[in-house]
Order: structure tokens, then sequence, then C-alpha cells
């Protein structure tokens, strides 16, 4: 009974913040008063799955980055000493104590005609780059705000990983390639694909990143759903817009259960 009744205010909470928006949602998608497909079979209209195509590939490529990126750097952490592990994990996270759209906005001074990127070419003699507004500067913001969601599961699974395994595979004459590959590599697997749902659905619903550093030239799903939404007011397409990512979310939570099903991957 004592559970239970702790268990109450997250129970409560989760109706309100969670169950509710998700219900609202639907309920806007399919119609409000009478029940309709109309949204739903638009939502997965040509045009609008142009968009959606070209943004899963734009997420691909930062998620495909951010691993390339975050799976080394994480190694290397989980590497070290606790005390100098834990002051490397914080000055990674500590960006992200700063408000997104600050962030956001510090690349533009980076990127801009006059930023500091390009003063910096400048001194060597390399004329100024049109850097800003283009998708390279979106998937590179993109990278920036999301790369600590890619680091900190991989860092979580690798530290878990029994020191006795690599001693064990070590007196068995592995080398330490092969040590990777057949022993830290494959546990490490539910920290990898945690770390890419993290980065990749952020990345495919992102509108402020599009907006600041694309200037509106490279379009997300996120901006067509905010378009739908605060621009034109048709809350009903842009509630279906946001079912097609629910749908996604789902296959996403069914791919990290059947890869990770104790949860090891998992920061929280």
């Amino acid at each position: 009974m004592k559970s239970k009744r702790y268990a109450l205010p997250y129970i409560i909470w989760s109706l309100l913040f969670i169950i509710g928006p998700i219900l609202i949602t639907l309920f806007y998608a399919f119609g409000q008063q009478k029940f309709t497909l109309e949204y739903i079979i638009k939502a997965f209209s040509g045009d609008y799955m142009s968009v959606f195509l070209s943004s899963v590939l734009t997420a691909l490529i930062v998620t495909a980055l951010c691993l390339l990126l975050g799976y080394p750097a994480a190694y290397i952490v989980s590497r070290m000493r606790v005390n100098y592990a834990r002051i490397v994990i914080i000055l990674m996270v500590l960006p992200m104590w700063i408000n997104f759209l600050l962030r956001t906005y510090a690349w533009r001074v980076l990127l801009d005609d006059n930023g500091l990127i390009n003063q910096f070419l400048g001194l060597l003699g390399i004329p100024p780059q049109q850097l800003l507004y283009t998708q390279g500067a979106v998937i590179m913001g993109l990278m920036y705000d999301f790369l600590p969601f890619m680091i900190l599961p991989i860092y979580t699974a690798l530290q878990k990983i029994d020191p006795a395994l690599l001693e064990a595979s070590s007196d068995l004459g592995a080398s330490r390639a092969r040590t990777f590959a057949q022993v830290i590599f494959p546990l490490s697997l539910p920290g990898i694909v945690t770390g890419i749902v993290m980065v990749f659905m952020p990345a495919l619903t992102t509108f402020v990143v599009t907006v600041l550093l694309g200037g509106g030239k490279y379009n997300m799903y996120g901006d067509i759903i905010t378009e739908q939404c605060l621009v034109t007011n048709d809350w009903n397409f842009g509630s279906a817009l946001a079912v097609v990512m629910f749908l996604l979310m789902l296959v996403s939570m069914v791919i990290i259960r059947r890869i990770d099903k104790e949860g090891e991957g998992y920061l929280l």
C-alpha cells in the first residue's frame, strides 16, 4: 500500500503531462467532434512525405556523425580514472545547461561572413566562405546540440562492462583489436542504440536550428508541424503530422526493447 501511495504523484504527473497531451493530439488528429482519417491521410501524402524523408536523411547524417565522434570520445573517457572521467563528463554536459537558443545563436557568430571562422580563414589567406544558411551549418548545429546525448549512453554502457571479461580475453591471447571487436563493442551496443535514438528523434523534429542556421531554406519535419500549429493555425493537421512522429517513436522503442532487453544502455 505504501508503494502505491508513493507512486501516486508520479501517476498524476504522467496523466497530466504525458498521457494527457498524447490524447489531446490524437483527438485533434482524428477530427475532434467527428472521427475522420482525412488529416492522417494528408500527412502521408507526397509533399509532406518528401519533407519527412528529407528530414530523416538529415537526421541520419547527424546521427552517424555523432556516433563517429561520440563513440571514441566515450571510449576514451571510460578508460580514464574516475575523478578525471567525472570532470570530462561535466565539461561535456555543461553546454546543455545553457539555453538552447543562446547556443544556436553562438553558432551564428562563428559561421557568419564576418564571424570568427571566416576571420581565421582570412589570416590564412583564404577568402570568406558562405558557411551560414547552408545545410552544413544546420548539420553542424544539430551535432553540437545533440552530441552529448550520444556520448553519455555509450559511456554508461562501457562503464558497465566487467573488467574480468577484458582480462579473460587477454589471458586467452586475444589482441586489443580483437578484444574490442568481440567483447567491448558487442557489449556496448545497448548504449549505441540508445544514443542513436536519443540523437535521431530530436534531430528529426527540430525547428529552431533550421531557422537560425539554415535561414528557413532547409525545412525539417518539425518546421512543418510548427507552421501548421502556430502560423496557419491548423491544429488538426499539425496533430496528424505529430502522429507520424509518434509512430516512428514507437518503432524506435520496439528496436531498443529488442536489442537492450535489460535496459543496460539507458542513462536512467
